[in-house]
């Protein structure tokens, strides 16, 4: 049996959650190994939802071991507050089902305000961000100065990391016109939790190599999604980590060869969070059509989604720069009742014509969509879990979306309900 990599193919938001907890009933553990509580799962179960921000989707399944790999960055205390209320739901949840990388980065206070601090100063041409201090931690992580889970061990040893990060940031905040922090501000909230997030540190690498070698399914789950990717998505409008398939290996600490079956999620049209280029973006009524009727309203934040055609040039690229063998098409239901469909095919800048998206942001923000019109279907399939419920128009829809992005559909999602699935190519057989 092979292990599974999940990556969104577009910019987040694919319908990860619904697909990972489907997938997380055939795995044995499920790692997390990019990004901060700035992603958004949301899993339907047994009539709960769930709505997940740090924890793997395995959690909410019993007998899984559920991991936060070292490529994740933590917030301590909205760990322990997603705990609580995870368990408030019914699921158990303790350092027997639950291990974090010891080595994993931790997001403080101080990190937040850095985070408002730079969309403030940046204007009119703001990222987008979460304010949740995700970017700040992880720069703090290259330049190396970061608190990690192990420092919690040794409160002089996380005393002093905490003044050197404090000693860099305050003066950027002096600068920016914002208050200062203070190393016991800081420092008096994480020693009344250190010890129970410290319960949780362990070096998951090892548990992973044991994984390995008596031969258990992992699923390794990404957050956000390609086109956020701080090296391949339309930057500077990204994400602060790589959200690329192979990142699982780094943020994990496992081998290239461990990764096994890439799965990208797919939308069967195309939605984007916060400011950023958005080529087949529909500002029309269809697009506000699309984003009721599909519930584009982000997890996290609660903001309204950018609804567009899809792109198939984006998830073509997105397919080749991660390696992803098949896609979930998720939320083709929603196209249900539109006369017709149209599909971006290409882009145009001043004159010229392009099969890719050009790594350029000012290329990025003035390209034009070339489409492809196609007929919709009148019938509904919400819920449907088989070929034979699906219109005949639906199913060509799809056909297209294959050979354009040049990859196979291995699952198709109608509802945001687990069993309403259609299994084309189970991607732990590999």
């Amino acid at each position: 049996m092979s292990n599974v990599v999940v990556v969104g193919s577009q910019w987040g938001d694919e319908g990860k959650g619904k697909v990972v907890d489907w997938l997380s009933e055939r795995a044995e553990v499920v790692v997390r190994f990019q990004g901060g509580h700035n992603a958004g799962h949301t899993l339907v179960v047994d009539g709960v939802t769930y709505k997940l921000s740090l924890l793997p989707s395995g959690i909410v399944r019993p007998g899984k071991l559920s991991i936060i790999g070292n490529g994740v960055v933590v917030n301590p205390f909205a760990l322990l507050k997603e705990i609580n209320a995870v368990r408030a739901l019914g699921v158990a949840i303790s350092p027997e089902n639950l291990q974090i990388a010891e080595n994993a980065v931790l997001i403080l206070p101080i990190h937040r305000e850095m985070d408002s601090a730079a969309e403030a100063r940046r204007g009119s041409a703001k990222i987008g961000t979460t304010n949740r201090g995700i970017g700040p931690a992880y720069e703090d992580k290259v330049a190396r100065r970061a608190v990690r889970m192990c420092d919690l061990a040794n409160i002089d040893v996380l005393r002093e990391k905490i003044e050197a990060q404090l000693a860099f940031h305050n003066q950027v905040l002096k600068l920016s016109g914002q208050p200062e922090q203070t190393l016991e501000a800081v420092l008096t909230p994480l020693l009344e939790i250190r010890e129970e997030v410290m319960s949780y540190a362990r070096p998951v690498w090892r548990t992973l190599d044991e994984c390995r070698r008596t031969g258990k399914r992992v699923m390794f789950e990404g957050a956000q999604g390609m086109l956020l990717d701080v090296d391949h998505g339309t930057y500077p409008y990204v994400t602060s980590s790589n959200t690329h398939a192979g990142a699982a290996a780094a943020g994990a600490g496992v081998g290239p060869a461990s990764l096994g079956y890439i799965l990208g999620i797919t939308k069967a049209y195309t939605t984007r969070v916060g400011s950023g280029p958005f080529p087949s973006e529909l500002t029309d009524e269809i697009g506000k059509r699309i984003g009721e009727k599909g519930h584009e309203f982000g997890t996290v934040t609660g903001r309204p989604r950018r609804c567009g055609w899809f792109d198939a040039v984006l998830v073509r690229q997105s397919c080749k720069i991660a390696g992803i063998h098949g896609i979930a098409l998720t939320k083709v239901d929603v196209l249900d009742g539109l006369e017709e469909l149209k599909i971006c095919v290409g882009y145009k800048y001043e004159g010229q014509t392009y099969d890719y998206l050009p790594a350029a942001h000012f290329i990025q923000e003035k390209i034009e969509p070339t489409y492809e019109t196609m007929p919709g279907w009148s019938e509904s399939t919400y819920g449907a879990r088989s070929w034979a419920e699906l219109p005949a128009q639906m199913i060509k829809y799809i056909r297209r979306i294959e050979e354009l992005i040049e990859c196979q559909v291995a699952l198709l999602s109608t509802s945001p309900k687990r069993e309403d699935t259609i299994l084309v190519h189970d991607p732990f057989i590999g």
